[in-house]
């Protein structure tokens, strides 16, 4: 107690500065995955998927980031035994948030889309191992998440595979092509904006006090659906055959149906995204903030303050404007060819699945949604549309993460223990 009440100031502005660190990290590296698609299709160009980020991650993070923050915080260690000695909590929190942003840092700069959900997980573990011991760890949890990261890309990659059917049957493989997209395309964009607004009404309006019913949520769904579908409606009609370019790629007018539906997955990833995975970053931040707030208090539940989402949410927008172009190119462009129609079907899967997981307090990643779901557009194709060597790759740097999160968690962890000890 001694500690925390003369180093108190000292650790938050630590927590604070290690917090918007780890959340550049979640930008530069999970949040250019979530927009790689829309940039690799060519619907949007990088500066355009910039100012989309800017404005839907940030909402994503302050109106629906509140419910997943807290399964990071007190769901994946127990801290009961060391009540006592709150400050070997704070080490740890500030510790995991280094080593997570540090990793981020040095896989964000060689352009591998790794998680960063295995980057604080990883970093957590290690602490707690260290710090508390290995009982601390709460390995039923963690044994979920590890499934979640086998489950949600499969998932992810299924939804994908279905739409990418479907808008074959649909659209590509029908009488008249344009015809046909120009009719479905909006019921797309419909299911778009219900899924995503359903889930953010029934959880993650939670930690603003706004309370709606089940019946309520599903009306401002359909309401909100219907007016996303009339706008794509409107920027879908708008668009005309053109064939000079269809004499060149056949589907080349079906393919500019979907790059206006293209920005409203891209706005919906980036939401989803924001919703979802300012957790890793603020989890700790919040912890260390409501340890030194109470004076030492160990608390197994706080209020989540807006002022730490706007802050994890800031650092994720500056990430993605700095450096998230290197992982935006492999997501985008060395995976699988995408199309806009492609990038359509792969995002809207992935920003499901996100939202469910952020629904349900699963704090999965993002980078193996997105992937999977880009595998599951490529499959769709045959296995020889994608590129083996590069998938290998990636699978190989997720491996590697959370055991590196974890070793270097434990060497800054002891090294803020022999600093403030």
């Amino acid at each position: 107690m001694e500690i925390i009440a003369a180093y108190g100031t000292i650790f938050m502005i630590l927590a604070i500065i290690f917090g918007l660190y780890m959340t550049w990290g979640v930008g530069a590296n999970d949040l250019a995955n979530a927009m790689g698609t829309s940039v690799g299709a060519g619907a949007v160009t990088v500066k355009q998927a910039i100012c989309i980020a800017i404005i839907f991650e940030f909402a994503g993070a302050v109106i629906a980031g509140g419910n997943v923050t807290s399964t990071i915080r007190k769901g994946i260690i127990d801290p009961t035994a060391i009540v006592a000695t709150p400050e070997i909590l704070v080490y740890g929190m500030l510790a995991s948030l280094l080593a997570a942003a540090v990793w981020l840092m040095i896989a964000s700069s060689r352009g591998w889309p790794v998680s960063t959900t295995h980057s604080i997980v990883g970093a957590l573990i290690g602490f707690a191992v260290v710090g508390i011991g290995p009982d601390a760890v709460n390995w039923g949890k963690v044994g979920k998440i590890v499934a979640s990261w086998v489950i949600s890309p499969a998932i992810g990659g299924t939804i994908a595979f279905l739409l990418v059917m479907s808008t074959r049957k649909l659209i590509f493989n029908s009488e008249n092509p344009l015809k046909s997209a120009k009719r479905y395309a909006p019921i797309y964009v419909f299911m778009l904006g219900f899924v995503i607004s359903l889930i953010t009404m029934f959880k993650g309006l939670k930690h603003l006090n706004i309370d709606l019913s089940v019946v309520q949520s599903f009306m401002l769904a359909i309401v909100a659906g219907l007016f996303t579908a009339a706008v794509g409606w409107y920027f879908i009609s708008k668009v005309e055959e053109d064939p000079e370019a269809d004499r060149e790629f056949h589907f080349a007018s079906v393919e500019k149906v979907f790059t206006p539906m293209m920005l409203f997955t891209a706005c919906a990833m980036a939401f989803a995204h924001g919703s979802n995975d300012v957790a890793n970053g603020i989890g700790p931040l919040a912890a260390v903030i409501s340890i030194v707030s109470s004076g030492g208090e160990v608390m197994q539940t706080s209020a989540m303050p807006i002022w730490i989402l706007v802050v994890g949410g800031t650092g994720i927008v500056v990430g993605l404007v700095t450096m998230g172009y290197k992982v935006m190119l492999t997501v985008g462009t060395k995976i699988t060819e995408l199309t806009p129609s492609r990038g359509f079907c792969a995002e809207l899967a992935a920003a499901s699945t996100v939202v469910l997981a952020s629904r349900t307090g699963i704090p999965v990643s993002t980078t193996h949604i997105l992937v999977g779901a880009v595998l599951g557009v490529g499959l769709a194709r045959g296995i020889g549309a994608l590129d083996l060597r590069v998938v290998l790759n990636i699978i190989i740097s997720w491996v590697v993460t959370l055991p590196a999160g974890a070793l270097m968690a434990m060497v800054f962890f002891f090294f803020l223990k022999g600093v403030f000890g």
